[in-house]
């Protein structure tokens, strides 16, 4: 393995959580660990049957809470009733990533954020990078959000099935990804070349920048080529994960 692609992944000793029926059970369904389980008391039917019934097969430790409980615990405010303990989430290196596109014998199809610091945002663009086959999403480490309980449950459960890789630089990493093979494409709207104009069938990695300032001008320089999605309107701007959403699924559909 390339000591290029190493990163640094921060030891801390806490535990994370997961929250919403529908987070949780995605993270049942996935190989990550969960050490316990809280249900709220007297909310056992439905989905939270089928949580409980999988949590038990898993021999996860189950806790009974009242609401008051769960309340305290939730983040994101929206716990459904249940609410998972786990471990931090495992980011992975750059290379795995590779690796997981030549295991499935397609060209490697990465996307990189730079600067996305809602937690919101960052989940809704996993999920759609997720649902459209994208092999891993690259971020940095120092001013941009992480993967935590609110990434997870705006991600509708899509970051236990996406490869996450954390890096220091990601001017560094675009030059190893260059030397790795791939084109790097970025999003800016005073470039002149239309998303749907652009080849996106070979091994890419696709740069999305924040809503406020778009990609960093080094990143920006260390781009192969850049693309804009045209603005109409009198708004000249689009939600990082819209924006994301209309690229990817551009670049889906030549692949």
């Amino acid at each position: 393995m390339s000591k290029n692609f190493k990163i640094e992944v921060e030891e801390k000793n806490y535990e994370d959580i997961v929250e919403g029926r529908n987070p949780v059970l995605e993270l049942l369904s996935s190989n990550r660990d969960v050490n316990k389980i809280f249900v709220q008391a007297h909310e056992k039917h439905g989905s939270i049957n089928k949580i409980i019934a999988i949590a038990k097969e898993k021999k996860i430790v189950i806790v009974e809470a009242e609401k008051r409980k769960l309340d305290a615990m939730s983040p994101a405010g929206s716990h459904q009733g249940v609410i998972a303990i786990v471990p931090p989430f495992n980011y992975c290196e750059v290379e795995e990533i590779l690796d997981y596109a030549k295991s499935k014998n397609e060209k490697p199809f990465l996307l990189m954020l730079d600067g996305i610091e809602d937690v919101h945002n960052l989940g809704s663009i996993i999920r759609t990078a997720e649902t459209a086959g994208v092999h891993g999403v690259i971020i940095p480490k120092r001013r941009a959000a992480s993967v935590n309980a609110t990434v997870s449950k705006s991600s509708a459960g899509a970051v236990e099935y996406m490869k996450i890789a954390r890096v220091n630089n990601l001017n560094e990493c675009i030059k190893n990804l260059k030397e790795s093979g791939l084109w790097i494409i970025g999003t800016d709207i005073n470039t002149k070349t239309e998303y749907y104009n652009q080849d996106w069938t070979g091994a890419i990695c696709i740069v999305i920048g924040s809503e406020g300032f778009g990609i960093s001008k080094l990143v920006k320089e260390n781009c192969d080529m850049l693309v804009k999605i045209p603005m109409k309107g009198k708004v000249n701007s689009l939600n990082a994960s819209v924006s994301t959403g209309i690229v990817i699924y551009e670049a889906l559909k030549q692949r």
